[in-house]
C-alpha cells in the first residue's frame, strides 16, 4: 500500500483543526489539492475517514482512530525535523505560534529587526488563538508561543511576561454619543457587542471582568480575530474593546470612537510561552532575548 508522507501529514492538520480550508493556509496549499489528498487517502485505504456536511467536518470512527497514531508520530518528526536542522543564526529556523493582538502587539516590530540582522534564518508564523498556541508548544511544533494573558500555564511551561497593554472600548459613527460623556457597563448592555468567540481567552477575560462587576457578558457578534473588531465597529455593528497597541496602529480615523468607561479595565499582559523541558535552538535563543529587551527609546 503506497501512503505518502504528505498525505498523513495533510490529515494531521486537516483533523486537527476539523477544516480542508484552515489546513490549505496552513500547508500554503490549495483547498482543492488538499480535499483531493484526503479522496485519495480514503480511497487507498478503503474507509471514510471524515464526514461532511454544510457545518464542516467532523472525523469518522476510523478517522479518530488513524489521528491519534498520526498525531503522535507527526509532532515526533517534527521535532526531530528541527532538531536536526541548522540552528545556527547564518541558516537556522525560528517556528514561533503567536495570538493576534501579540503578533501586531509585540512580535512583527521585533522580527524587522530580527530579519534584518539575521536575513539566514528561515521564521516560521502559526496565528491561532491562545489556548491553541499553547497547545501548540505542548506538542513541540514551535520553538515558543507569543500569546496574551491569561495564559494559565503549567511546568514544565513556562511564562514570561513581555509586555502591558489595555483594552479600549470603541465604536463607529452611529454609537459616537456614547463618546462624549462617562458610561458604565451595565448602562452599555443594550448596545450590540463584538468580542472574540468562546474558545479565546479574551472571552473569558472580559466573561471574568463583567461576573466581578455584576453583570453578564452576552456578545452580539463574535469576531474570528482581533483585527477584525475595528473594522466592524466602523461599520456600525456594534461596540467592542481593542487592545490599545491595535488602536495606535490604526491611527487618526474619523470614523472611529472611544467609549469612556467608569469601570477600570485590568491592565493584560503579552507574554513568551516556551517548554523548559527542551532547550531553544540558538536562533530562537536570540529571537527570544530580542523580544525580552526593553524597548529602545528613539532620542
Amino acid at each position: 500500500m503506497d501512503i505518502t508522507y504528505d498525505y498523513y501529514r495533510i490529515f494531521y492538520y486537516v483533523a486537527r483543526y476539523s477544516s480542508f480550508t484552515r489546513a490549505a493556509d496552513i500547508l500554503m496549499n490549495s483547498q482543492p489539492n488538499i480535499t483531493r489528498s484526503m479522496n485519495n487517502l480514503e480511497k487507498q485505504l478503503g474507509c471514510s475517514l471524515f464526514i461532511r456536511s454544510n457545518r464542516g467536518i467532523k472525523l469518522t470512527r476510523e478517522g479518530k482512530l488513524l489521528f491519534k497514531h498520526v498525531s503522535v508520530a507527526y509532532e515526533q518528526l517534527h521535532t526531530a525535523e528541527l532538531e536536526l536542522s541548522n540552528t545556527s543564526l547564518e541558516n537556522g529556523i525560528v517556528t514561533v505560534s503567536a495570538s493576534e493582538t501579540a503578533l501586531h502587539g509585540i512580535l512583527l516590530p521585533v522580527l524587522t529587526e530580527f530579519h534584518s540582522l539575521y536575513p539566514g534564518v528561515r521564521i516560521r508564523i502559526t496565528n491561532e488563538s491562545t489556548p491553541q498556541a499553547v497547545q501548540t508548544i505542548k506538542n513541540g511544533l514551535a520553538d515558543f508561543a507569543i500569546v496574551t494573558t491569561p495564559a494559565d500555564v503549567k511546568r514544565p511551561l513556562k511564562e514570561t511576561k513581555l509586555k502591558d497593554f489595555e483594552e479600549i472600548l470603541v465604536c463607529g459613527k452611529q454609537y459616537a454619543f456614547l463618546s462624549e460623556g462617562m458610561n458604565h457597563l451595565e448602562d452599555l448592555q443594550n448596545f450590540p457587542f463584538i468580542c472574540l468567540g468562546k474558545h479565546t481567552k479574551t472571552y473569558e477575560f472580559f466573561s471574568d471582568f463583567y461576573m466581578k462587576q455584576g453583570l453578564v457578558f452576552k456578545p452580539d457578534i463574535e469576531a474570528a480575530t482581533a483585527d477584525q473588531i475595528i473594522p466592524m465597529a466602523i461599520h456600525n455593528l456594534g461596540i467592542g474593546f481593542v487592545p490599545d497597541t491595535m488602536l495606535e496602529a490604526a491611527g487618526e480615523n474619523k470614523e472611529l470612537f472611544v467609549i469612556p468607561l467608569a469601570e477600570k479595565v485590568p491592565t493584560r499582559s503579552i507574554c513568551l510561552v516556551e517548554d523548559t523541558s527542551h532547550p531553544l535552538s540558538t536562533a530562537a535563543s536570540r529571537l527570544k532575548a530580542m523580544l525580552s529587551a526593553p524597548p529602545r527609546s528613539d532620542h
